[in-house]
């Protein structure tokens, strides 16, 4: 029986690269900015609905995006 991997719903740097064609500094860069607004300390995971919220681009698109 295989187990289903549930979606992710935590933003990496790696995923900022790959969504958005950025170069892994500025992606870093993106993260922090996220955890700025919404008041994370360094190191906090950033979630899918704060990274859409930021960007404007859909949740639903992310998730989609996240399970491939």
């Amino acid at each position: 029986m295989q187990e289903t991997i549930p979606n992710r719903i935590v933003i990496y740097t790696k995923d900022i690269m790959n969504i958005t064609g950025r170069k892994e500094r500025t992606a870093r860069k993106l993260l922090a900015r996220i955890r700025k607004e919404f008041n994370k300390e360094r190191g906090d995971f950033v979630t899918t609905y704060e990274f859409s919220r930021f960007t404007g681009i859909k949740e639903e698109n992310l998730r989609e995006f996240l399970k491939n």
